[in-house]
């Protein structure tokens, strides 16, 4: 049985990071280990969650196992 999480969408990482960015839960749907961090600073202040966003944005973000989100 894989560990591995489903490859997300990029529209929907999009959607997610800017409604929830500063909670992480982008981060944890990506399979991030460190999407806490987010949700206990409240995003860096938004500074994290706004890098987050137009990283995914640019296609510079992948999951976190290094595979491309999809189109």
């Amino acid at each position: 049985m894989s560990d591995q999480k489903p490859v997300q969408s990029k529209m929907t990482m999009i959607i997610v990071a800017w409604f929830l960015g500063y909670l992480g839960i982008h981060r944890l749907m990506m399979g991030y280990s460190n999407w806490w961090l987010q949700l206990i600073t409240f995003g860096g202040c938004g500074i994290w969650s706004l890098i987050d966003l137009i990283k995914i944005i640019t296609g510079s973000m992948k999951m976190a196992d290094g595979r491309e989100l999809e189109q």
